[in-house]
């Protein structure tokens, strides 16, 4: 392959990254071809000019993720990208160091266990948990193979993906050997009838609760904000007449309140306001949770609401949700635990998921961006129905809705995602979408769902990510092998060129 060629493979690659990305504008296909092409350039390439041409498309396809996703491309924010883009490298590293040294099929397995260990690296570690690093949101609507994170987690879906790359490149370079295709097609063959099976034969529901997720009516949020705009930030409203406070927040609350009692009227069991959908003073926050309260007895529901509270002291505002059951009562209170980086101003919470047994199961809470830490969404055990309040904006909240299905079928519960500024729904079990509704296109959103009571127990709720430290020790014993064997890499055809030529590669 010479030089033009392996460029414009990296230039193909980098392209197809972009709508592979699980952005607004996403092609699921991509995902498996892109890594094949990036491969390539860095298996026939110069170390140096490979790791820069695969940090530069890394680089380029987050930077364009952060646009298609509505997010200020100049911000903090890139910066954060971009160091975890240079992250993303590792894998291709290690396969030039490894890979070659390393006999039959155990040779593909080199990069993707270095995918997988650099998503959970990330996942773990980074203030943004998987939202960028997951090959496995590519494949939100691929329920058979979606089924797999019932036991691994997302990381055995990229693996998967990064395995069919480092397979396609040993085609590519070697041509067809059963040794190191068989593996991979055994097991991909295996996965996707599996969960063909896990979806056909799953237990039907013999009960369902039903759910309404209500958000305020656009127009009590655009009297809202032109209240409000005198009062630019959560310390101007704490520092303002409490009379005039109360006249900003009074047409969203108004509107969340009467759409409660009217779903709740209606037949809705639990009902589900989106994060930060009413808002309070902290003097008047309890007059509010009253309000919510009296519905509540009143209708026999069980109503989550995510408030906004504005409070007297620095960073003056907590992002909260409140669950009263039909009694009247206040059964929890949780605080965010991961604010969104520049752009949440707010204190983190303890990050103790709550959860409440109910007669429609156990029900457990979190909020919105806290939904990408996978190890967060398993923390409570047994849950059957978990909520999640959120508040997306315009070119994002689809995405971001798609990626809860995941979580759903990770940890075998019902998932109620209620968002505003973007796409609500609802998600069982098995990851199937049983309702959703898109707030730009209606006057009010709101979604009602019949949703199966009973979750279903998985291993990965159980073990967690075994599957990802499995990888990385798998990853240990392969680099202890390969440094023990000779490299079987042939030299590359156009440097017998050259060495032939006297010529040099700049």
């Amino acid at each position: 392959m010479n030089r033009l060629t392996r460029w414009t493979v990296l230039v193909a690659g980098t392209a197809l990254s972009l709508v592979a990305a699980h952005g607004r504008w996403e092609v699921a296909g991509a995902a498996w071809v892109y890594l094949i092409l990036l491969l390539r350039f860095s298996r026939t390439s110069r170390v140096l000019p490979a790791l820069g041409g695969i940090a530069l498309a890394t680089m380029v396809a987050t930077t364009f993720w952060l646009y298609e996703s509505g997010l200020p491309v100049l911000s903090p924010v890139l910066l954060l990208s971009l160091v975890m883009a240079l992250v993303t490298v590792l894998p291709y590293l290690l396969d030039r160091l490894l890979a070659a040294r390393l006999p039959g099929a155990w040779a593909t397995l080199v990069f993707p266990a270095g995918v997988v260990g650099v998503e959970y690296a990330l996942a773990s570690l980074s203030p943004v948990g998987n939202i960028l690093s997951s090959l496995a949101a590519t494949q939100h609507d691929n329920l058979p193979l979606l089924q797999l994170v019932s036991v691994t987690g997302g990381y055995g879906v990229s693996f998967l993906i990064a395995w069919f790359a480092a397979v396609g490149n040993h085609l590519w370079q070697d041509g067809f050997t059963w040794r190191r295709v068989a593996p991979f097609g055994a097991v991909l063959v295996l996965v996707l009838v599996g969960g063909s099976m896990r979806l056909a034969f799953a237990a039907p529901a013999h009960e369902s609760v039903r759910v309404a997720g209500v958000s305020p009516a656009r127009s009590a949020l655009e009297e809202s904000k032109r209240a409000r705009n005198g009062f630019p930030s959560p310390e101007r409203l704490a520092r303002a007449d409490p009379r005039v406070v109360r006249q900003v927040f009074a047409p969203v609350n108004d509107s969340l309140l009467a759409a409660t009692e009217r779903e709740a009227n209606a037949g809705a069991e639990i009902v589900v306001w989106p994060e930060a959908g009413g808002a309070a003073r902290e003097a008047d926050r309890r007059r509010l949770i009253d309000q919510i309260a009296a519905i509540a007895v009143r209708t026999g529901a069980y109503v989550n609401a995510g408030l906004i509270v504005i409070t007297s002291t620095s960073p003056y505002m907590r992002n909260e949700t409140v669950l009263v059951d039909p009694t009247g009562h206040a059964r929890w209170t949780y605080e965010k635990a991961r604010p969104v980086p520049g752009m949440d101003p707010i204190d983190p919470g303890n990050g103790r998921v709550p959860t409440a047994d109910t007669p429609f199961g156990r029900l457990a809470n979190v909020i919105c961006f806290d939904a990408d830490f996978p190890a967060l969404m398993r923390q409570a055990a047994d849950v059957d129905l978990m909520l999640v309040p959120s508040n997306d904006w315009y070119g994002f909240g689809t995405a971001h809705t798609e990626k809860a299905a995941i979580r759903a079928v990770e940890n075998g519960y019902s998932l109620i995602r209620q968002a505003s500024n973007g796409l609500a729904a609802v998600f069982d079990p098995r990851g199937r979408m049983l309702t959703s509704a898109d707030y730009f296109t209606v006057t009010q959103q709101t979604m009602t769902a019949y949703v199966p009571v009973a979750g279903s127990p998985t291993p990965y709720a159980r073990i967690g990510d075994v599957f990802a430290w499995l990888c990385l020790g798998g990853l240990a014993v392969l680099a202890g092998v390969a440094m023990r064997r000779p490299s079987s890499q042939p030299p590359r055809p156009d440097d017998r060129e050259r060495a032939r030529s006297g010529d040099h590669e700049e």
